[in-house]
């Protein structure tokens, strides 16, 4: 069942255990790395991603275990000795992981997630942080897109039956709610995350009854408080709003009840809205909504929005549930640091593609808000490295290193927090209403309008110290000589 506890520990690729038996083999099992996640590119070319996913990471790695028929499994392949699958039957979480906060704005190549462990402990969780973090981090995004394309009407997202499988419509349906969704359609997300839930009819309930005028009339019957009429099974003005609009007045009204909303599923939305607002509010129904659905996503929609089209509620599915667009997020784990003479020494991958060179070494980064409360940058620091908000603080562009910047009158805000420390958790989850509200609060009052534009939005600058920026150089003169 979802909403059971589940042991998911066995979802890895399966070169993370062959390499974990690498090391066990040369007695490497304690010794610590830091991995990073991050990734590449916005999707949708946005100017911005969100970062979600982190409840159920959180879930994971207190869960990580591996039971005794996931050890019998792994003995059936015959690539591990009884000592290694010994060591895995007692194995638990013993690192710590840091993370942006869910519903954090995050921008491409900033570690939104780091876990410093032992080496075996870091590998075999590779897969796991990341199906979680690229899933809803693009479900969460796409949502956003089509919020803002809305300017302010509701999404529903309508998209269970269109998502890739049970567990993509359950936990899209938490990432579309933490972008910005008002509801789902999803019964069981619902009763899981709290997300309220909306529906109303299919065309196979007008089509079981002799006429459209009964279905409407029975289903009256059955939800007085609630009534909306999906009206487009036959003839939308021809016959659905005219039957619907005949229930209102003989039904619902002499029950001192008034009909809550229409809903078209086909059509020329644009037209059809607009002609359904003017015959109902001819009617005396200006309270009576009107909802929309049919293959939208936020090109669609502010398509709908500049036609003036007349809606109340959108409803959302396959191109939300699955973000139709573009279905992948792209994050990464990538070794940046392992344990040398009880330090952390930096690592760093070089690559012909500029953009799949890592940032080396351990490393903080912070968002650089000016005196107005506005994001301007985001910093990457050495791990150790101080820094005095009350001075000018100079730092590097690594898109333009000759140029000199400094930030004034300038604050700081860390992204990451401590969320298992020795593998204990020592984070608490927030409710999900308060991350999408923090989502929102975020692009209200911190993030430039610039960045959140569809069309050509402004890149947010991802700046490094000057001594980070120094410590990455030396390390690719050093790899290249």
């Amino acid at each position: 069942m979802q909403h059971d506890s589940r042991n998911l520990t066995m979802v890895m690729d399966l070169y993370e255990l062959t390499m974990a038996y690498g090391y066990f083999l040369t007695k490497d099992v304690q010794t610590k790395v830091a991995f990073d996640v991050f990734y590449r590119k916005n999707p949708d070319g946005s100017g911005f991603a969100i970062f979600a996913g982190l409840e159920q990471i959180i879930e994971y790695i207190q869960s990580l275990h591996f039971s005794a028929e996931d050890v019998a499994y792994l003995r059936s392949l015959n690539l591990f000795n009884e000592e290694f699958l010994a060591y895995l039957q007692d194995f638990h979480f013993q690192g710590d992981l840091y993370a942006f906060e869910e519903g954090t704005i995050m921008y491409p190549c900033e570690p939104i997630l780091t876990v410093v462990a032992p080496l075996i402990d870091a590998q075999i969780i590779e897969t796991a942080l990341l199906v979680q973090i690229n899933h809803q981090s693009l479900i969460a995004t796409k949502s956003r897109r089509i919020v803002a394309a809305a300017q302010g009407k509701a999404i529903s997202d309508f998209g269970a039956r269109r998502a890739h499988n049970m567990d993509a419509a359950v936990y899209g349906a938490r990432a579309s709610y933490i972008g910005g969704a008002s509801s789902t359609s999803n019964v069981l997300a619902g009763q899981m995350f709290g997300i309220p839930v909306s529906g109303t009819m299919a065309h196979s309930f007008v089509m079981y009854y002799k006429d459209e005028y009964t279905a409407f009339r029975e289903y009256a019957k059955a939800y007085p408080h609630n009534s909306v009429f999906l009206i487009d099974t036959y003839d939308v003005i021809g016959s659905g709003l005219p039957n619907a609009i005949r229930v209102a007045k003989e039904v619902l009204e002499p029950m001192g009840e008034r009909l809550k909303g229409v809903r078209i599923d086909s059509g020329d939305l644009a037209y059809l809205s607009k002609k359904i607002r003017k015959i109902l509010d001819a009617s005396s129904m200006e309270d009576c909504q009107i909802v929309m659905s049919n293959s939208l996503d936020e090109y669609v929609i502010g398509s709908l929005v500049q036609q003036g089209a007349k809606f109340d509620l959108l409803g959302v599915g396959e191109r939300l549930i699955t973000a139709r667009s573009e279905p992948v997020f792209g994050a990464v784990y990538k070794l940046c640091a392992v344990e040398e003479g009880g330090a952390m020494a930096a690592r760093i991958k070089l690559s012909e593609n500029e953009e799949k060179v890592t940032n080396p070494g351990l490393k903080k980064v912070y968002r650089v808000f000016d005196r107005e409360g506005k994001a301007i940058a985001d910093l990457i620091a050495l791990a150790e490295e101080q820094i005095d908000e009350s001075r000018p603080l100079p730092f590097v562009d690594p898109k333009k290193p000759w140029k000199e910047r400094v930030f004034e009158n300038y604050t700081l805000r860390p992204l990451q927090v401590p969320i298992f420390l020795g593998g204990k958790q020592v984070y608490q989850s927030k409710p999900l209403r308060e991350i999408r509200d923090f989502v929102a609060r975020q692009l209200e009052t911190e993030i430039w309008q610039e960045e959140q534009r569809f069309e050509n939005p402004h890149v947010h600058y991802l700046d490094m110290t000057c001594a980070y920026y120094a410590l990455k150089q030396r390390m690719i003169e050093e790899k290249r000589g």
